[in-house]
């Protein structure tokens, strides 16, 4: 059987093959190897014969297998050995073809190949005799190879001379120079490149390959990342807000369980609103939150009422809005009185809100000793306290009577005004300084009517000319009073016709109206006249004629504003 047609059983058709490969064996090799692997060569480096620069570069990189044997020439058997890691292939007899059909053939400059290292003979397996039989070029032409390329590799081997390979048998064998390419070996390095991940380079079967994950893998490990990122995000959040809650004040329990123990007393001023009353109920420790308490008691829809209560600590805001608005409590009797209010304006305000009769009460105020009040006294004028009050169903006038004469006693002796006529005389300054004056200049109107009082004052010889002591006298409420009724006498509350205090209170004054007859500013004023009855702003002056220049602010005030003044 020739060599052509021997059937190695490893499946190589080129195994046995022991000497240079063909262009065409080349071509079919590559072709085989492709096909199993993969690796498409490019089609144009059959045509511009590339393929052969590499089979030449590959055999001179593997010098240390090309010598079969320890005779013949190092160079020649370097260029004949077929490449290291290119399994051995089936001897295919070359073809022979007319030197005419090569046009323009280049002489390819020799290639330098480096002296290779022998190699015992005893590590290279026996390579067959293989006779230098010349077959007919067209018995084993490629079918894909005819006229140009077959003339141009018989071109080649008829223009260049051949050399020998001398193998381990002694025969010789040649090794033609079409299997150099037509171009230096140096401009050929791209494909050399091109072809590094090639099955024909030495080591490419030991090439590691990284595989890319899936889609699926990088979707899930995206998810999972986007999953930590917001569980990180959450417990970010929740950490610094139990962080923040103390500084905010959100750390305060919106409830008490209740039902508390204790006692506290807090009262409700007049006109005061939930949100005021609600902080002080907090502070007090009665209710847990101030701003939940204000929601129960709007969801109530109760209102607030002046006065003292009695709460326990800590309790719940629906039973602390029960004892603002005096549920499951029993009624009460309760009324209010303002600063200013006239003895029997008092009486009428009290018997509304107790249901006692106003002749019962005024029975009562006008027997002022039974109250311990000065023998000057005709009635409780000025004596009862302004303020909100309730009592029990059931109290007496009279006990009703002496909590209120209480109340202001109780203030005099705060300010340190213990005796019975000591204290008519303050309440009857302050009653006039109420009336008179706004609560920013009480202590200077006070002040102003002690300096008129004084036996050395020649300026107003001891008159205080109050038009609030007039009108108080001839019982009605009016600003302005003419000539004929300041002159009158027959009033003993005319301050105009009467040197000293007028006979008694003009209303009931207030704490601080009380604070201010008690202890006054010491100043030099004599006159002092109200020009704004809106702002109560009050003008002073030491002489008359100063004074005068007020009330004509005054007068242009009232025409300012007309019916305010009447």
């Amino acid at each position: 059987m020739s060599p052509a047609n021997s059937d190695d059983s490893s499946g190589d058709p080129f195994a046995d093959a022991g000497r240079p490969l063909t262009r065409k064996e080349i071509r079919a090799r590559e072709k085989a190897i492709t096909a199993e692997s993969g690796d498409a060569v490019p089609e144009q480096a059959y045509e511009s014969g590339e393929e052969l620069h590499v089979g030449v570069g590959a055999a001179q990189r593997a010098g240390s297998s090309a010598t079969a044997s320890g005779s013949g020439s190092p160079r020649t058997a370097a260029i004949a050995a077929p490449p290291a890691a290119v399994p051995a292939a089936s001897a295919v007899p070359e073809a022979h073809i007319p030197d005419a059909q090569v046009p323009d053939a280049r002489p390819v400059p020799a290639v330098e190949v480096p002296d290779a290292e022998p190699v015992p003979s005893a590590e290279v397996p026996d390579v067959p005799p293989v006779p230098p039989t010349i077959h007919d070029p067209a018995e084993h032409a490629d079918p894909a190879v005819h006229g140009d390329a077959a003339a141009e590799v018989h071109g080649a081997q008829s223009e260049y001379a051949p050399h020998f390979a001398e193998f381990a048998d002694g025969h010789h064998y040649d090794v033609h120079h079409d299997a150099v390419a037509h171009e230096p070996y140096e401009e050929h390095a791209p494909y050399e490149q091109q072809a590094v991940g090639h099955q024909l380079l030495a080591g490419a079967e030991n090439a590691a390959t990284v595989t890319r994950p899936s889609k699926k893998v990088r979707r899930r490990r995206r998810l999972v990342a986007l999953l930590l990122t917001l569980a990180l995000f959450v417990t970010a959040t929740v950490v610094g807000a139990q962080f923040l809650k103390p500084l905010l004040g959100n750390d305060k329990p919106a409830d008490y369980p209740g039902p508390g123990t204790g006692q506290v007393k807090v009262s409700v001023e007049p006109g005061e609103g939930p949100v005021s009353v609600a902080a002080k109920l907090e502070d007090a420790k009665v209710v847990a939150n101030a701003d939940t308490f204000v929601a129960a008691l709007s969801a109530s829809g109760g209102t607030l009422s002046p006065g003292e209560y009695d709460f326990k600590q800590e309790m719940k805001n629906s039973d602390a809005v029960s004892v603002l608005l005096n549920e499951g409590q029993a009624k009460v009797m309760y009324f209010a009185l303002s600063a200013g209010l006239r003895i029997d304006e008092s009486l009428q305000a009290i018997s509304e809100g107790s249901g006692l009769s106003v002749a019962q009460l005024k029975a009562l105020s006008d027997s002022p000793k039974q109250f311990g009040l000065s023998s000057k006294a005709k009635n409780l004028e000025g004596f009862l306290a302004p303020g909100e009050y309730r009592f029990p169903l059931g109290t007496t006038a009279k006990d009703i009577l002496t909590k209120l004469v209480k109340a202001t006693q109780d203030e005099l002796k705060a300010q340190g005004v213990t005796d019975a006529a000591k204290q008519y005389d303050v309440v009857t300054v302050a009653s006039i300084v109420q009336a008179e004056g706004g609560q920013a200049e009480y202590k200077d109107v006070a002040g102003a009517i002690y300096n008129r009082l004084k036996p050395t004052n020649t300026e107003t010889n001891g008159l205080i000319q109050s038009d609030a002591t007039v009108t108080y006298g001839l019982g009605k409420k009016t600003f302005h009073i003419d000539e004929a009724e300041k002159a009158d006498k027959s009033n003993p509350y005319n301050t105009y016709a009467i040197k000293g205090l007028p006979a008694g209170p003009i209303g009931s004054p207030g704490k601080t109206a009380i604070d201010a007859a008690a202890k006054p500013n010491n100043n030099d004023y004599l006159y002092w006249v109200t020009i704004n009855l809106d702002t109560k702003e009050t003008k002073f002056s030491k002489t008359l004629a100063e004074h005068n220049g007020y009330v004509e602010q005054y007068n242009a005030w009232c025409e300012a504003n007309p019916g305010r003044c009447v």
